[in-house]
């Protein structure tokens, strides 16, 4: 028994002071992206989700450059990045994503030259990885009130308009004929999701914040239809793959001479990639399941036709 705990725990994991601030951010973040996500992939705006992750790193570029906390710019500018989104865009589908590559040129541009002017100054070692990728091992414990007032902030917005986003989500032309103010309802979305993203590029990078808002909620839609059990398995699903990420990249130093540990992100991204995979199984046996059934029959009256 000790020998697997010392197989699977390196000496010093529950301990470090390091570990407890990215298990405490990584779990707070998880759960507010997996909420949020489970709305964004069903009103089908994974792209909007995306363009606000480059909002973020604008932001967080920005923010580090200007000698401020990287919350502020992540969570800031995409704020601003999703009311503009919204100002741009009409109901219409074809304006929402021309809105959503209007904001994502801007913000990518933006980032390019925030991250240009802090590496010719030299005010920020290492900002380009920071912002784009994450560092959740460096984050001090200042950080975490911060993420739990900007995170509970987003879950109330949500759930302040949960049954109203429903309907407005499934069809917004009988929500608006039932008085739902579709408008506002889109709104405070809009804000709920640019937090989420804000905090995700805190965890693992404004690049990868799209697979913690999107895996976990994509992979537990499609294990369950119900928005209920899709919520809670999607804040299952990310909270665990952020934990064994974090665990995995902590243990990673020790695997070899050189002591090298790999990114936390990168382990976070590939548990959630493998999950989604996964997630995909038993619709593939049903659909196999399917096929082989009318088989059967028809094997059935070729044999009764084989004279005895």
């Amino acid at each position: 028994m000790h020998q697997l705990y010392s197989a699977i725990f390196e000496p010093g994991f529950f301990a470090s002071p390091q570990v407890h601030i990215a298990v405490t951010i990584g779990g707070l973040v998880a759960i507010v992206s997996a909420v949020t996500g489970v709305f964004t992939v069903m009103r089908g705006q994974s792209f909007a989700g995306h363009a606000l992750g480059d909002v973020s790193a604008a932001g967080g570029s920005g923010a580090l450059l200007a000698g401020l906390s990287p919350v502020a710019g992540f969570v800031g500018l995409g704020i601003v990045g999703a009311a503009a989104m919204d100002t741009i865009g009409v109901r219409r589908l074809r304006g929402r994503d021309l809105a959503t590559g209007v904001v994502l040129g801007a913000a990518i541009g933006l980032s390019a030259l925030f991250l240009y002017l802090t590496s010719v100054t030299g005010a920020i070692t290492g900002a380009t990885q920071t912002i784009l990728f994450g560092s959740i091992f460096t984050t001090t414990s200042g950080t975490v009130p911060a993420v739990a007032i900007l995170g509970s902030v987003a879950l109330a917005s949500l759930a302040s308009i949960c049954r109203p986003l429903l309907l407005a989500t499934v069809s917004p032309d009988m929500a608006a004929a039932r008085g739902v103010p579709v408008r506002l309802v889109g709104v405070l979305y809009m804000l709920a999701l640019a937090v989420s993203v804000g905090l995700s590029s805190l965890a693992i990078g404004a690049i990868l914040s799209t697979a913690l808002l999107i895996g976990p909620a994509a992979a537990a839609l499609r294990l369950t239809r119900r928005v209920g059990r899709a919520v809670s398995l999607a804040c299952l699903i990310g909270v665990l793959a952020t934990w064994l990420g974090v665990l995995l990249a902590y243990d990673s130093y020790y695997w070899g001479s050189s002591h090298l540990g790999l990114p936390v992100s990168f382990f976070i991204v590939a548990v959630i990639f493998l999950v989604y995979l996964a997630s995909g199984l038993p619709a593939a046996r049903a659909a196999v399941r399917g096929r082989r059934a009318p088989a059967a029959p028809a094997a059935a009256a070729d044999r009764e036709r084989i004279p005895a």
